[in-house]
């Protein structure tokens, strides 16, 4: 099995796909060097959020994926 990432809003664009399946588990830093330089960068920045199993990690360092899971990436939402 596999974990999938999905990218989304301008995520998306900086990794070039929507989603991407990887060997899972998956710890932080396993998902800082499958996501690209770009993004890795992005998923740094306190206003970028990570999802795991459908709920926001409060400590999105303390990520543990396991096979069928599913990590969304979440950048910042902007409103008006």
């Amino acid at each position: 099995m596999a974990v999938t990432i999905l990218f989304l809003g301008p995520l998306r664009d900086m990794a070039g796909e929507a989603a991407r399946e990887v060997p899972g588990p998956l710890d932080w830093d396993g998902l800082l060097a499958v996501v690209g330089e770009e993004v890795a960068g992005q998923l740094q920045e306190a206003r970028v959020n990570v999802a795991c199993r459908g709920k926001v990690l409060a400590d999105k360092t303390a990520l543990d994926a396991q096979d069928g899971d599913e990590i969304a990436l979440l950048p910042p939402v902007s409103g008006g």
